[in-house]
């Protein structure tokens, strides 16, 4: 009896898995049809060139179309590291590491502005006993802000082109 239940559950269950085939994302990234003509990046030239990268390897896995809008990004990233937590004799014992993400996207031909946002993600990371492993943390750190800051920055993209 228990086994032609669980037969039963399971071939509903399938059912209902592959009838959502048909789901589709409110902000998909496929519906983004843009080309970074050209490019600025200022402060943090590295951080700032991450999520260029990112961007880009979105633009290039487009189709070519002629729908698709060239466009200019300026990327200005500043980055802040503070102490947050110190023991009694002063040692630190956790870090607060902010980005600041001024981005400006200008339609490349006529000039006019697409986006103008500022991103301000911080988070906090531990000082471990190994200074590796403490690096290692702050990098795991800007790399899930540098992800945020991309993901809002695709709906921000979505809305406005």
């Amino acid at each position: 009896m228990k086994k032609i239940f669980y037969l039963i559950s399971l071939f509903v269950l399938l059912i209902f898995i592959s009838g959502c085939g048909g789901y589709k994302p409110i902000f998909g990234s496929s519906e983004l049809k843009f080309k970074i003509a050209d490019y600025s990046i200022e402060g943090e030239k590295t951080l700032g060139k991450k999520i260029y990268y990112k961007l880009n390897n979105l633009s290039k896995s487009l189709k070519d179309n002629q729908d698709i809008k060239n466009i200019y990004f300026s990327i200005k990233v500043s980055k802040e590291k503070n102490a947050t937590v110190k023991n009694s004799t002063g040692k630190i014992l956790e870090y607060r590491i902010s980005l600041k993400t001024e981005i400006q996207v200008k339609d490349f031909t006529s000039n006019n502005e697409i986006l103008n946002k500022t991103f301000n993600y911080s988070s906090t990371y531990k000082v471990q006993d190994q200074h590796s492993e403490t690096i290692k943390l702050e990098n795991k750190s800007i790399e899930t802000i540098i992800n945020k800051i991309y993901q809002e920055l695709l709906i921000n993209l979505s809305q406005n082109i």
